[in-house]
């Protein structure tokens, strides 16, 4: 057991933050929690609408390699709480959980908000004090924190400081990446914010695309990008681009991809159940006086959002070669120029830079103080793997944290 006269800071109420604050309070760890916002959890709360993804199902070698460039160091995380485990804590909290068609893991009841209510009446219990409403503001010269809250600024002087504080999307949630030049001042070396899990700009979509399919779902198409292999799924049509599941889930190598050279060309399958050849034979059946959408939607039924983006993007010369027609059906060339903004983006890439860390996620430039969850440079498509990951990094903070207090 910790001395009760141990008492640490945590700056930001998200999954991480929580979870830190959870296994200090259990080894007897006095714990606050500030948050800027009126109440903890907002982004949480937030990716429970719709249906609150808590984790994935699929074997662990494979949920591993979702973190891709950081798959090693986040398994170091998973290797003490993963997803199997994350479960069993819900279960705790007498939220019961089942797993979809698709191997996601969702609460029985699809929401977020009875999770959230259990664990922190378990967390008050324990003692935790929770502090809404006080906006870490960095550093005073003599290294105490700034907080600031409705009656003014007071200073605090913990003996370890974990800061939990997401990376810059949807802000007004709390997560603004206000946090960066304070870090950077102090030696800290971070990876420039960019948008993960994010929406794409399609330079010049017509004015007809625009008015009658932004907002469209395209169902059952298939997507690539630089002769990939194709990835199943759908997405959504938008004013100037594209968004959606399967864009999110590429998004990070389209990002990228931009990042190189100013832009990237995706390949779309409109039809991924039927092979080439087949389109092809279809295409070729005499079509009489029937015009080509009509032919289109006879023969393959291409429609509706589908047919007004073939038309979109391939061009009068394709559509009277048959053989190029169907190429375009099973390969249809897609440029994308930029993300959308990232402060409309799911989740944030870059942070803290990983090798500046010790593995209790310590920074090496600032003994005592600790960085967890969305903050550090990592990410992971949707799917229930950016909140396990948050919630593994919570959890392995905090044991780096009883290790610096225990003098190790």
């Amino acid at each position: 057991m910790q001395s009760p006269s141990s008492r640490v800071a945590i700056i930001g109420g998200g999954p991480a933050g929580l979870m830190a604050a959870e296994v200090l309070s259990q080894a007897g760890v006095a714990v606050d929690v500030y948050d800027g916002m009126p109440s903890v959890g907002r982004k949480f709360l937030l990716a429970g609408v719709g249906g609150m993804n808590i984790t994935h199902s699929e074997p662990y070698p494979a949920f591993v390699s979702r973190y891709a460039e950081r798959a090693e160091e986040v398994q170091g995380w998973l290797d003490d709480f993963d997803a199997a485990q994350l479960c069993e804590w819900i279960h705790g909290l007498g939220i019961q959980t089942f797993v979809g068609t698709s191997g996601r893991v969702f609460p029985t009841d699809m929401k977020a908000a009875p999770l959230l209510r259990a664990w922190l009446k378990r967390l008050r219990d324990a003692g935790v004090v929770i502090h809404t409403r006080h906006r870490w503001l960095g550093w005073n010269a003599d290294g105490s924190l700034r907080i600031a809250h409705a009656e003014g600024e007071i200073s605090l002087e913990p003996q370890a400081t974990v800061l939990a504080l997401g990376g810059a999307s949807w802000a007004r949630l709390g997560s603004d990446g206000a946090w960066v030049p304070w870090l950077a001042e102090r030696g800290v070396a971070i990876q420039a914010l960019q948008p993960s899990n994010c929406g794409f700009e399609v330079p010049g979509w017509s004015e007809l695309l625009r008015e009658k399919f932004a907002g469209a779902p395209l169902k059952n198409v298939a997507l690539s990008l630089a002769g990939e292999p194709m990835r199943a799924g759908e997405f959504v049509l938008t004013a100037g681009g594209i968004e959606g599941s399967l864009v999110y889930a590429c998004s990070a190598r389209i990002r990228e991809a931009i990042n190189r050279t100013g832009s990237a060309t995706l390949h779309l399958d409109l039809l991924p159940d039927r092979p080439v050849d087949k389109v092809l034979a279809a295409l070729q059946r005499p079509r009489g006086s029937k015009s080509m959408a009509r032919h289109l939607q006879g023969q393959l039924g291409l429609d509706g959002v589908k047919a007004a983006l073939l038309r979109e993007l391939a061009t009068k010369e394709t559509f009277a070669d048959p053989g190029a027609l169907a190429t375009a059906i099973k390969a249809l060339p897609l440029s994308v120029v930029r993300t959308r903004p990232l402060d409309e983006a799911i989740s944030t890439a870059g942070g803290v830079d990983l090798a500046g860390m010790d593995e209790g996620l310590m920074l090496r430039a600032m003994p005592g103080v600790f960085c967890a969850g969305e903050m550090l440079d990592w990410e992971a498509p949707t799917g229930g793997y950016l909140l396990t990951a948050c919630f593994a990094s919570g959890r392995r903070v905090a044991q780096g944290v009883l290790r610096w207090l225990a003098g190790g």
